[in-house]
C-alpha cells in the first residue's frame, strides 16, 4: 500500500488493519492477503549479488549509517521488500510488513501493519539492517530500535516514476551491491519504457479519478495533487482528474461536487477497496458516482493494493495492467498476469 498513502491515511488505516503481534509483542506470520497471491511473484535478478561491507550511506533522515553485515534485513515496506528480493537477496529478509504480499514474502513474520512498526518485533529477529519508509512510525519505536545499535536506513518517498530508479539503487548501495542496484535500475526503467510505448494514442485523453477505499471504515477519498497516482497515470496516456479538478491535498472526502468537478471517464481503485465496498454495484452507490461517466459506463481499474504506488521492480506490470483495463487489453488485476479482473470480483467488468 504505497508511501504516499501510507502518510496521508495512516489515522486511517490503524482503524482499518488490527494489529501484527501477539499478546507478548512477538511477531506473527499472517498469509499473504488477496485472491491469486499464489501468482504474485517478483522477479529476482538471475545472479545473485555478494554484499561488499561495510558500506556507509546517507538515509533521507539526514543520518549517516553504516552497514557492516546484511544477513537478517527488516525491510518495513512492501515496497522496500520487493526491491530487496528483486536484488536476489530475498534469503538474508526475515521479516515483512503486512504489504509485502508477494509469494516470497508471505511466510515471513510480520512486524508492521501500514508503517506502524513494532520495535519488540523488530528487536525480537535479531536484525543487522532495517530499511524505512520517511513514513514509517512511530517515532519512538524507529528511536528504539536505532538506540538497539542497529542500522536503520530511511528511504526517500516513492512520487512517481522518476523514483524508480534511485529507490533501488539507494537499497542497493546499502546493501553492498551497488552494481546490481544499477543492472536493476535498468530493466526496471527498460520495461516500463516499453510499456509506455505501446501505450494507445487517443485524440481525447481518458480522464481517471484515483479513488481510496475502505467501505469497513467508512472511508471514502478522492486523490488530488501528490496521491502518487498522477505518475502512472499520465505515463498510461491519461489525465488524473483529481488532480487536474484542484484538488490541492493528496487525499479528499469524496462529494458528489468533488465528482462532478473531476468528472472521470474511469475510476482508479485499489482492488481490496473495490472489495471493501462490494465490487462495482457498491462503489456505484456511494454518492455522485454513479452520476459521474465512469459511474454511468461501470469502468473501473483495480490493482492489487501491495503493489499501485510502490514505484519500484514491478511497476512496469502495474502500468500495464493500467493501460490493459483502460483501453480494453485485458490485464485486469494489477498483478501482470493477464488474467482479466478488471473489477475485483473475477467477471473482467468495465
Amino acid at each position: 500500500m504505497r508511501t504516499r498513502v501510507a502518510g496521508a491515511l495512516l489515522a486511517v488505516l490503524v482503524l482499518a488493519v488490527t494489529g501484527c503481534t501477539s499478546d507478548d509483542g512477538s511477531p506473527q506470520s499472517e498469509p499473504a492477503a488477496g485472491a491469486g497471491a499464489a501468482a504474485d511473484r517478483v522477479e529476482p535478478l538471475s545472479d545473485t549479488p555478494d554484499p561488499q561491507l561495510p558500506v556507509t550511506v546517507r538515509s533521507s533522515d539526514g543520518h549517516d549509517v553504516t552497514v557492516k553485515d546484511a544477513e537478517r534485513i527488516v525491510p518495513l515496506s512492501g515496497s522496500l521488500s520487493e526491491i530487496v528480493f528483486t536484488l536476489g537477496l530475498g534469503d538474508r529478509v526475515v521479516a515483512r510488513d503486512i504489504t509485502a504480499t508477494f509469494t516470497q514474502a508471505e511466510k515471513l513474520p510480520v512486524v508492521t501493519r501500514n508503517h506502524d512498526v513494532s520495535a519488540e518485533s523488530v528487536l525480537s529477529l535479531k536484525p543487522d539492517l532495517v530499511l524505512a519508509e520517511a513514513t514509517t512510525g512511530p517515532a519512538e519505536a524507529m528511536g528504539q530500535i536505532r538506540d538497539a545499535g542497529v542500522p536503520v536506513l530511511v528511504v526517500d518517498p516513492a512520487k512517481g516514476l522518476d523514483d524508480v530508479g534511485p529507490r533501488i539503487e539507494t537499497v542497493a548501495r546499502a546493501l553492498g551491491v551497488p552494481a546490481a542496484g544499477k543492472e536493476l535500475t535498468r530493466r526496471s526503467e527498460a520495461r516500463i519504457a516499453a510499456v509506455r510505448k505501446d501505450v494507445p494514442k487517443k485524440t481525447d485523453e481518458p480522464r481517471v479519478a484515483f479513488l481510496y477505499l475502505r467501505g469497513s471504515a467508512s472511508v471514502y477519498l478522492i486523490g488530488g495533487k501528490g496521491s502518487g497516482a498522477t505518475s502512472l497515470l499520465e505515463a498510461a496516456g491519461a489525465v488524473d482528474a483529481g488532480a487536474e479538478s484542484g484538488l490541492k491535498k493528496d487525499f479528499t472526502a469524496i462529494t458528489t461536487e468533488a465528482l462532478a468537478q473531476a468528472a472521470p471517464d474511469a475510476i482508479l481503485v485499489m482492488s481490496k477497496g473495490l472489495e471493501s465496498v462490494g465490487g462495482i454495484d457498491g462503489l456505484v452507490e456511494i454518492p455522485g458516482v454513479a452520476q459521474t461517466p465512469a459511474g454511468m459506463d461501470r469502468r473501473v481499474v483495480s490493482v492489487e493494493d501491495g503493489v499501485l504506488l510502490n514505484y519500484g521492480p514491478r511497476t512496469d506490470a502495474v502500468l500495464k495492467s493500467i493501460v490493459g483495463q483502460l483501453y480494453g487489453d485485458g490485464d485486469g488485476d494489477g498483478d501482470g498476469n493477464g488474467d482479466g479482473n478488471g473489477d475485483g470480483n473475477g467477471d473482467d467488468t468495465k
